[in-house]
């Protein structure tokens, strides 16, 4: 788990300086073989940054909490009520017009529940207006959409509700449409049936009505997690541990829906996607978990020909710790799958947990959907050495955001600081899908003390159009 050398480091205090070019055998000494020459990235200009919403958090297993449409940037989010108490809990969707710059906060549910899990997720539908969707963190047994009206994204039509079942106890929303399928839409969630398992419903009228479909993956573990991405055409991938990993030793697994079924990576035929998947380790394996190596899924995204590219987080070194006594070492990893076997290789130091309990939050990784050689990370440690990053604005340590470029597929890396010096934490990044080849850079920055409890602010970086 050794991670080598890069082409920027972080000296102490948190200045940035150049590293000087070593052999490949020093590399390979090192662990990890990152590539030393040339230039690192040109990371996002800071000068540019947008706030969309001054009060905001998100979590990370539902998408997509982001979309590029008509011009037109929307951004999910829940409210704590930091500055405006009456806003407590009130599910959000900021509309930023990309070429005005002009912003609209619009109100999606008035007080539904103060927990970050409950964010929205968005999907264009066949006529160009977005269906928006979101749900408590288990309490209940449905969850509340609402579609955009003709001509923009600031009007929403009324919220209708949909249980699949009275004992369904649902909790996060991944929405997927197949055009190969007539457009079906899935929404995979979690806890059909009072099964804390994914699990999914679809519609064939755009979202309109929903028809309950069943469990996705069993496991011996309570709660698989699970990261999604689709092709928007025949195919959606899954990436997705045993359990929580505070409850299991996690490995990480794969498979794709395509044609009815659930398959491995390459291709082979599991089961239908009716009957589920029964047990993790029918799917592939990526990387193989034990009690010092417990693995999370991060971010998954599909290269120019179709192939999944994922990041995941891996907490190292705390086997036999409660929780809350573990998480000091995170490290992000990469892998790819190159139509044979995935390549799986060490990304970066990811720091430390976000709060103790939750020992396995990191602050998260975002692949570039354009390029999936590059990605954004949040840490709070140097990606290259772990060391703690130390502001010198407050001499305190916070997370900040890196840019990473790899030129052989995942090997090597170059590191450049989007953020630093801050006096706060910049968490979650995301990047959504783009449209005419241009995207931006989200994440949360503030304060994050649980999913809960937080004082945050949503932010936006232009990206260079590709």
């Amino acid at each position: 788990m050794k991670l080598g050398a890069a082409s920027c480091r972080l000296s102490e205090g948190g200045r940035f300086r150049r590293v000087l070019r070593l052999g490949a055998a020093a590399c390979a000494a090192l662990g990890a073989g990152f590539l030393l020459a040339g230039e690192a990235p040109s990371a996002p200009d800071l000068r540019s940054l947008v706030v969309l919403n001054d009060d905001g958090g998100w979590c990370w297993f539902q998408d997509e909490r982001a979309v590029i449409c008509k011009g037109r940037l929307v951004v999910g989010s829940v409210a704590a009520g930091r500055f405006e108490p009456s806003r407590r809990g009130d599910i959000e969707a900021v509309v930023y017009d990309l070429q005005t710059g002009a912003k609209t906060r619009c109100l999606l549910h008035d007080h539904l529940q103060l927990d970050d899990h409950d964010s929205p997720v968005f999907l264009l539908r066949g006529d160009g207006r977005l269906l928006a969707l979101y749900a408590k963190h288990g309490p209940e047994n449905r969850f509340y959409y609402r579609v955009s009206e003709a001509g923009g994204f600031t009007r929403w039509g009324p919220e209708r509700t949909y249980s699949p079942s009275r004992s369904t106890r649902l909790t996060y929303s991944n929405l997927m449409r197949l055009a190969d399928e007539g457009g079906r839409i899935y929404d995979f969630f979690r806890g059909l049936d009072g099964k804390w398992k994914p699990s999914y419903v679809y519609s064939d009228d755009d979202g309109e009505t929903w028809r309950k479909g069943g469990i996705v993956i069993q496991s011996p573990a309570a709660r698989p997690y699970v990261r999604y991405v689709s092709d928007g055409r025949a195919t959606i991938h899954f990436l997705f541990t045993e359990g929580h990993p505070r409850d299991y030793d996690n490995s990480l697994y794969h498979m794709v829906y395509r044609g009815g079924m659930l398959r491995r990576s390459d291709g082979a035929p599991i089961a239908p996607l009716s009957k589920g998947l029964s047990r993790p380790d029918l799917a592939t394996r990526i990387f193989r978990g034990d009690p010092d190596h417990v693995a999370w899924g991060v971010d998954i995204e599909l290269d120019v020909k179709g192939r999944p590219c994922a990041v995941y987080s891996v907490q190292v070194g705390s086997a036999g710790l409660p929780p809350g006594q573990g998480g000091d070492d995170l490290r992000y990893r990469y892998a790819r799958w190159d139509g044979s076997r995935w390549r799986d290789y060490p990304l970066a130091h990811a720091g430390t947990r976000l709060y103790a309990g939750e020992d396995d939050y990191s602050g998260l990784a975002a692949i570039d959907p354009r390029d999936v050689n590059t990605v954004f990370i949040s840490t709070n440690a140097d990606p290259v050495n772990g060391k703690p990053l130390i502001s010198l604005a407050d001499g305190r340590r916070h997370y900040e955001i890196f840019q990473g470029r790899t030129e052989d597929g995942g090997k090597s890396w170059r590191w450049t600081p989007v953020t630093r010096d801050s006096v706060v934490d910049n968490l979650r990044p995301i990047i959504p899908k783009p449209e005419s080849g241009r995207t931006v850079l989200l994440w949360l920055r503030g304060k994050y003390r649980a999913y809960t409890r937080y004082e945050q602010e949503a932010v936006m970086l232009p990206l260079p159009s590709r």
